[in-house]
């Protein structure tokens, strides 16, 4: 089962009072209902969602919807759920609110959450990327939507996709948000549970990035020194100075140490503290010393 369908299945079921029914059942006519010779016909795929609706009407318009099961035409073995409701019961569309049912909070949120039931979408958050998303045919009702859900600061924004308009969401935290809204409680659980782990892990990724790349500067920086040993090292050490002298051989007896290390080992070993500001300078002498000998070598 698809998250998106996890997440239907669970506001399907949630108990809510007259006014959240009546805005529910208004975004689920805008989104799902159309007529067909003086008939009413809404579609879904889920069958929670249909028996949601058929309950809406049912307690709402005291009407009782004919229900038709049929298999998917697009060979996914699905099954497709058809509410249709007669001729004579057409008026009950006249009775769904001009202007919406969104007088205050709590019908907004039974408004987006019939909106979802009927043209929302969700990834898993175990996958790539985060994205919520509703599909809607009308321009104006796309930026009407997205203007409602903007009022929970929830950084929604439209897109025209081919005939049809797509309202998204892609920040993790502003889609558990969005759960949270329509009352999803078990879903905001799995997928901040989800998020935090995904976040874990990629800083953790990040973190690991970090010291490898640490490590290769160690590496790189330790060859450099010990290649401009050796090219000094073949006309003589006694070109440099004691001091410089006693670096360059540490170095050679530590290959793999960063240059902290390397500076510890050499003030415990000589009884001479030494720090890594120290140690850099006299490898840059060295550095120097080499280049000018490779130009004569």
């Amino acid at each position: 089962m698809s998250f998106t369908a996890t997440v239907k299945n669970e506001v399907s079921k949630l108990e809510i009072n007259e006014v959240e029914k009546i805005a529910e059942l208004s975004a689920i006519f805008s989104n799902g209902a159309i007529v067909e010779n003086d008939n009413i016909k809404i579609t879904t795929e889920n069958a929670s969602v249909s028996r949601r609706i058929f309950s809406l009407i049912k307690d709402i318009y005291k009407i009782i919807p004919n229900i038709i099961v049929r298999r998917s035409l697009n060979f996914n073995k699905k099954y497709m759920y058809i509410l249709h409701i007669k001729s004579k019961n057409i008026d009950i569309l006249d009775k769904i609110p001009k202007d919406y049912i969104i007088d205050d909070d709590e019908s907004i949120r039974a408004y987006l959450r019939g909106v979802f039931l009927m043209s929302g979408s969700i990834n898993d958050p175990k996958t790539s990327r985060y994205h919520l998303e509703f599909l809607v045919n009308d321009e104006e009702y796309a930026f009407f939507l997205n203007g409602l859900l903007n009022k929970y600061n929830l950084n929604s924004k439209v897109l025209k996709r081919e005939t049809k308009y797509m309202i998204y969401i892609k920040e993790a935290e502003k889609i558990s948000d969005f759960l949270r809204i329509i009352n999803a409680y078990n879903a905001v659980m799995y997928y901040e549970d989800i998020r935090i782990y995904r976040d874990h892990k990629n800083m953790t990724n990040r973190l690991n990035n970090c010291e490898q790349a640490n490590v290769d500067k160690i590496i790189e920086t330790a060859n450099k020194q010990i290649k401009d040993i050796e090219i000094i090292n073949k006309v003589g050490l006694d070109l440099l100075d004691e001091k410089e002298r006693i670096v360059a051989l540490y170095r050679l007896k530590y290959k793999d140490v960063s240059l902290l290390e390397l500076s510890e080992i050499i003030s415990i070993e000589t009884g001479n503290k030494i720090t890594k500001s120290g140690l850099y300078h006299r490898f840059k002498k060295i550095s120097e010393l080499a280049d000018k000998l490779k130009e004569k070598l």
